[in-house]
C-alpha cells in the first residue's frame, strides 16, 4: 500500500525539482477545481499518483543522464520501471 503522504501535493511539490513546480502545480489546481464534481474526484487521485512517480523519477541523480540518453537514441543506457522502481505497478 502506498502511504498517503506520498500523494500528498505538498510532499510531491517538495520532492519535485523547481523546474517542475509550475506545471504540476497548474495541473493540480486544474484537477482540484474539477473535483467538485464528485465523480471527478478519482481524477484527482489519479493526477496525484502520476505526480509522485514523476517526482521520484525527475528528483533520481540519474535521471538527465538517462533523459538524454533516450533523446540521443542510447537505449542500452536505460533500466525498466521494473529495476528503477521495484513494485511502482502494484495495486494500492
Amino acid at each position: 500500500m502506498v502511504p498517503r503522504a506520498a500523494e500528498d501535493p505538498a510532499e510531491i511539490l517538495c520532492a519535485l525539482p523547481e523546474r517542475w513546480h509550475e506545471q504540476f502545480l497548474s495541473e493540480y489546481h486544474t484537477a482540484l477545481d474539477a473535483a467538485h464534481e464528485v465523480w471527478r474526484f478519482q481524477q484527482l487521485r489519479e493526477l496525484l499518483h502520476l505526480w509522485r512517480l514523476h517526482a521520484a523519477a525527475v528528483s533520481h541523480p540519474d535521471f538527465d543522464r538517462a533523459e538524454q540518453a533516450v533523446r540521443h537514441g542510447r537505449r542500452e543506457e536505460l533500466v525498466s520501471m521494473d529495476d528503477a522502481f521495484p513494485g511502482w505497478a502494484d495495486p494500492r
